[in-house]
């Protein structure tokens, strides 16, 4: 493989304006069909075989219409203290604002609080619900403007109005990811001292971000897309994008400082380093792609949207990045070395990444205890995890959707804001209606039931639907153990009545949600952690390595959920990362976090041990190599993690708390992985290995492929053309070595 690359590296950097012209042409491409493609997206959330589910398909197929996914919005009122809505001038305020509600032209109809009842028994708080013709996402910003005034003349009337529902559903917010880019930045310039480049990972990063999110706006509506994907897809992207260009910039740098031609240099840049960054990216794709076995369609289709930008990023690292170095020319040093010259390197004192690296070979056993001990101390909240998915009673208490939910819960009680739907199969009974009565006192006598609403059959008769409101709130332990309360008298009631009764409702969603990725989680850890540890073993042709690259990367993600749990869930230093309410963690998170934590964790591990690998091959001894590793990758891994954080910290920002505790769970994860795991941890495993560290039994090394990470084939490659030229003296003998008299080590 190193060989192949070294060939596409100097045909990228010969060809430079071909390959320069074929992305740009791409982006132009994908930007257009993102211009032209329909803004529709989909955020509807199906979750095959659970039960949930087959009561939502059961309400589609025996009430049609009633299931369909258009925009709606609850509007609620409360009335001044010491007065109710029903006072002459309350109730001509609510009738004024319904009235101006009826009027925008996407509204399919409003109805009434007073005709419709939905006035509490105070008669100080009611609702009113309006149905749109369109989903949220296909909303214009003229009905949300109209929505908000007609709000507004009920708050001037004196009345407190409040909106909620999904007609308040937008795409994420952008503008969060420029912090990760700004820090970047600096980080690139101080790394390499030099503008140029620093430029070039940001460049390329955009470029193909660019046409990873423009390709999947233009594919949103024909693939049903969420409109999280592109987020996602735009978090990795950067992160990995601004990595994979940074490794190969650097190694290109360490090669021109050796003395090598820049052509040569690319080469040699993108077959050594861009092998690392081929087998890292794999292991992203891996882990992001697995997401599928959860059989969620909107997870595997986030993962899948992610893959694929992760998949642009390794092929820009390989292609562009080299033909830009071509343009770039000596630039992409700094002025120093411009000045100084090849030989200036061998006079460096041991930077921070040697002193380290001897500081952990003297003391490996007190370093992997401390780091050992240190995850495991922060991982300890983990073992309180709870899972649920966010509702309005997650937004921040400033929203308008926060307030209508609290004035729902005061007016009409805490689980009003999360019904039950019960749905009943009644084509098996003698006696519908006596099955349905029976259904509906059945279910009225069990705990933590408020109230139980009239059963409402479809116009065939052969089914009914009732709402179950519980006494707790949504995400409670209690509504959980109710609608497990429900399932569990379905089998006595069919027996009884022939009724066959499924629960279903946003609240019994989430609840199957999270059993559901439990569930999967141990599956989906196995699969992503077997494919990666046999790519792993055969890029590093060892046993060990892979086995302590996972169980590195396992105490990291572990650490990094409890202090998820600690923040989001407990609240502490909730203030410091805008947690203004502790709830029960994502459902998605913890399956999520070991995908793209685990992809993410093993470029470090892939970009920092093939060079300890490369160097052992080449015949340092295993504490040299270790040493080596650190001395060429601590300060670029370094550089690597703290980009990487920077940008999903930049997300932290975000007023969508799915994607707030995204950011922050993956920056921590990496923060834990890159500078605990293998900056600390790994150096002293292997120091206490030594020579274990990259034993093979022979008839494994016999069956494992040798892709060639550490550029031995390369060498053996370029050595036969070097000795001709090296004899003749002519430096041009040969056009693979581009003035270098021999091939010095890779």
């Amino acid at each position: 493989m190193a060989t192949f690359l070294y060939r596409l590296g100097r045909l990228a950097y010969r060809r430079r304006w071909y390959f320069a012209l074929i992305w740009v042409l791409l982006l132009v491409l994908a930007g257009v069909g993102a211009a032209t493609a329909s803004k529709s997206t989909n955020n509807d959330f199906s979750i095959p075989g659970t039960e949930a589910q087959q009561a939502f398909d059961l309400l589609e197929k025996r009430f049609p219409g009633n299931t369909e996914q258009n925009a709606s919005a609850r509007v609620v009122f409360k009335a001044p203290d010491g007065q109710k809505l029903t006072d002459a001038k309350n109730k001509k305020a609510v009738e004024q604002v319904i009235g101006e509600l009826r009027k925008s032209s996407q509204v399919a109809g409003a109805a009434d609080p007073f005709e419709g009842k939905t006035v509490n028994k105070d008669e100080t708080i009611g609702y009113a619900s309006a149905a749109y013709k369109v989903k949220s996402t296909d909303l214009t910003e003229d009905s949300r403007d109209e929505l908000k005034d007609a709000a507004q003349h009920g708050r001037d009337a004196g009345l407190t109005v409040e909106v909620g529902g999904s007609v308040l559903q937008q795409m994420p917010e952008g503008g969060s990811e420029i912090i990760g880019i700004a820090v970047s930045a600096v980080v690139l310039v101080i790394t390499f001292g030099s503008l140029i480049a620093a430029g070039l990972p940001l460049l390329t990063a955009i470029i193909g971000v660019g046409i990873g999110v423009s390709s999947i706006a233009a594919l949103a509506s024909v693939l049903d897309l969420s409109s999280n994907t592109s987020t996602l897809a735009m978090m990795i992207g950067l992160a990995v994008g601004i990595d994979y260009a940074l490794f190969i910039v650097s190694r290109y740098r360490a090669e021109l400082a050796e003395g090598r031609e820049r052509e040569e240099a690319a080469g040699r840049a993108v077959g050594t380093a861009g092998s690392a960054v081929v087998f890292a990216g794999l292991t992203v794709v891996i882990a992001l792609a697995g997401l599928a076995v959860v059989n969620i369609p909107m997870l595997t289709k986030m993962g899948m949207a992610a893959a694929g930008t992760v998949t642009i990023a390794v092929l820009i690292a390989l292609s562009l990045i080299p033909a830009l170095l071509g343009f770039a020319g000596n630039q992409v040093l700094a002025r120093k070395a411009r000045k100084a010259g090849p030989d200036a390197a061998a006079a460096e004192k041991p930077n921070m990444g040697t002193r380290w690296a001897r500081l952990v070979l003297r003391r490996p056993v007190l370093v992997l205890a401390a780091g050992v001990l240190g995850l495991g101390a922060i991982a300890v909240p983990a073992a309180s995890l709870e899972l649920g998915l966010p509702d309005d009673g997650a937004a921040s208490k400033n929203t308008t959707q926060r307030k209508a939910y609290d004035l729902l819960s005061e007016g009409f009680g805490p689980g009003f804001n999360g019904p039950l739907i019960g749905v009943m199969d009644l084509s098996g009974s003698k006696d519908a209606k006596g099955a349905a009565q029976k259904v509906q006192d059945t279910l009225a006598k069990l705990d933590n039931v408020a109230t139980v609403t009239p059963a409402q059959f479809n116009k065939a008769g052969d089914a009914a639907m009732l709402m179950v409101v519980p006494k707790s709130k949504p995400t409670s332990t209690e509504t959980e153990d109710l609608v497990h309360a429900i399932r569990g008298e379905s089998a006595s009631l069919k027996s009884d009545t022939g009724a066959k009764v499924l629960v279903t409702g946003a609240t019994a969603m989430n609840i199957d949600v999270s059993q559901k990725l439990n569930d999967a989680l141990l599956p989906y850890l196995a699969l992503v952690v077997g494919l990666a540890f046999l790519l792993l073993m055969v890029v590093f042709r060892s046993v060990l390595v892979p086995l302590k690259a996972a169980l590195g990367f396992l105490l990291s993600v572990i650490a990094a959920l409890g202090a998820v749990v600690a923040v989001f869930q407990w609240g502490w230093l909730g203030g410091l990362f805008g947690v203004e309410e502790t709830g029960p963690i994502m459902s998605m998170m913890p399956i999520f976090m070991v995908g793209v934590v685990f992809g993410l964790a093993m470029d470090y591990e892939v970009f920092l041990v093939t060079r300890m690998r490369e160097a052992y091959v080449h015949g340092e001894r295993p504490g040299e190599a270790v040493v080596t590793g650190f001395r060429h990758g601590a300060r670029v891994v370094t550089a690597a993690a703290v980009i990487m954080i920077s940008v999903f910290a930049g997300f932290i920002g975000s007023s969508e708390s799915m994607i707030k505790m995204i950011g922050f769970g993956l920056a921590i994860a990496v923060f834990f992985d890159a500078f605990v795991v293998r900056m600390a941890i790994v150096p002293a495993v292997l120091a206490l290995l030594g020579k274990a560290a990259w034993w093979l039994p022979g008839w494994l090394s016999k069956v494992l492929p040798n892709v060639d990470v550490e550029g031995e084939g390369l060498q053996k490659h370029l050595a036969p053309a070097a000795a001709p030229a090296a004899a003749s003296g002519d430096a041009d003998a040969d056009p693979d070595l581009d003035g270098k008299r021999e091939p010095a080590r890779v």
